[in-house]
């Protein structure tokens, strides 16, 4: 068994994914949480619990505000019309490829999950439709395929051609649409210019092309389901626990400082935004170019939606709806998005009886999050979309929020924005997370980061 000692900074779903597959390997694992739960931005809120001064206070910490509610915030809470409901701090969904990961590094532990699946739909004006149909797929086939089943050379060929430059080359009929919604859904960018080509199709890859899932009870379920993993194989979480600094000397990480502590590791691993590094390590330590690359880099942003239904037809009940919002003036013109009704189904737990949960979302920029004005037409998108598939939903409605957030996904995926290596200048100090080169987004690019570091430090050995 290999006796090393690692640390980790960050009980988010990455960190906890890391913690999991090292202990697998034999290593020492301790985990330093600053929050009093684990999860990170993966946070799912019992929102009977909550009052409106600590629900804004934890959506604060996560870089995320309330921008609208129909009624006012003040009138829900104090006619406790949350009670009963779970929700996440802004959307999330987790693709297929995801799941066969996690039930693989949890293994009997992963029973303790109940996963729900939906397909992709589209709202084709009176009536739902396959966003991609059968018959679609095969008039798709011979560019898909020679895209989707390419190796590794030839991805990282595309991986300097933008979307708009593929569109120009495969973009014909139904294809035209998969490759103007999609790669906006897996990157959180609108601006096809943007975005590489390579990058979405590994990420299309990895999540084996399937639809999207969602856990009972909320998000937070999987990292609890992680943590009881980790503890009971001898990991430790340490809980209410911020590093104050990771020790670096000679530009080889030793240890960290949790509450005027010293604690001493072989290797450490930070799955804090990667932005934020150098809040708690010496940025001396490392060459100023990557200092100031690593703090200019950009996440991204969106606007959500939750809404709460009396009333709802069973039909949509596990169906998730895509959209593309037309000229609508941000970042790249037309905005995606997702109205998803997997969180309305009774069997999710996220609402007491004879109520419906439907979380969406539509991308922005992280200015474009801050922005009043552009949030109102993002709004308004959401809701017209809404109602293009639940005509007058209004007269149903309990209440809705509009959660913004400025800085969802760690670093955005640009041709330009180029995410950082896990392995950093400083000896033995990685980073993790959503903020680094692995594929996918948000969950999907933390918990493959987890899986990358595994490889590397096992070769190491």
């Amino acid at each position: 068994m290999n006796q090393k000692k690692v640390c980790i900074i960050g009980a988010g779903i990455g960190g906890l994914t890391a913690g999991a597959l090292l202990l697998k390997k034999g290593y020492s694992v301790d985990i330093f949480e600053k929050e009093p739960t684990v999860g990170g931005r993966a946070l799912s809120l019992e929102m009977s619990s909550q009052t409106i001064d600590s629900y804004k206070q934890t959506l604060a910490k996560f870089n995320t505000a309330i921008v609208f509610s129909e009624p006012s915030l003040e009138d829900i809470f104090k006619n406790k019309m949350f009670d009963g409901y779970i929700l996440d701090l802004g959307f999330h969904m987790i693709g297929s490829g995801i799941v066969d990961k996690l039930r693989q590094i949890l293994l009997e532990y992963f029973e303790n999950i109940t996963i729900y699946k939906s397909r992709l739909y589209e709202q084709k004006n009176d009536h739902f439709g396959f966003f991609v149909t059968t018959a679609d797929k095969i008039a798709m086939l011979p560019n898909i395929s020679r895209l989707l089943l390419s190796g590794e050379k030839t991805m990282k060929e595309l991986d300097t051609v933008s979307i708009t430059e593929t569109i120009k080359k495969y973009g014909k009929g139904k294809m035209k649409a998969v490759l103007e919604v999609n790669p906006r859904l897996i990157s959180t960018i609108n601006n096809l210019d943007l975005i590489s080509t390579g990058e979405v199709f590994r990420t299309q890859k990895d999540m084996r092309l399937g639809g999207v899932n969602y856990p009972k009870n909320g998000l937070l379920k999987i990292s609890q389901t992680m943590a009881e993993y980790i503890e009971k194989n001898g990991g430790k979480i340490h809980l209410n626990a911020p590093v104050s600094k990771i020790i670096i000397n000679d530009k080889k990480a030793e240890g960290v400082i949790c509450g005027g502590k010293d604690y001493v590791f072989d290797i450490v691993l930070s799955n804090i935004l990667v932005q934020n590094l150098f809040s708690i390590a010496d940025e001396h330590q490392f060459p100023k170019d990557y200092v100031s690359t690593m703090k200019a880099l950009e996440g991204t942003g969106s606007l959500c939606a939750y809404y709460s239904l009396k009333q709802i037809d069973p039909r949509l009940l596990g169906k998730t709806f895509i959209f593309i919002e037309r000229n609508i003036g941000v970042d790249g013109n037309d905005a995606v998005g997702m109205i998803d009704f997997i969180s309305a189904k009774p069997e999710t737990g996220l609402s007491p009886p004879s109520h419906y949960l439907v979380q969406s979302y539509i991308i922005c920029t992280p200015k474009e999050a801050r922005d009043k004005k552009i949030l109102n037409k993002l709004k308004g998108a959401l809701d017209k979309n809404l109602e293009r598939i639940i005509p007058q939903y209004h007269s149903q409605l309990h209440w809705a929020i509009y959660p913004s957030i400025w800085h969802l996904d760690g670093v955005a995926k640009t041709l330009m924005n180029t995410k950082p290596d896990i392995q950093t200048p400083v000896e033995n100090l990685y980073i993790i997370g959503d903020c680094v080169k692995a594929p996918g987004i948000g969950i999907n690019c933390a918990i493959n980061s987890a899986r990358i570091i595994q490889e590397m430090l096992s070769k190491s050995v």
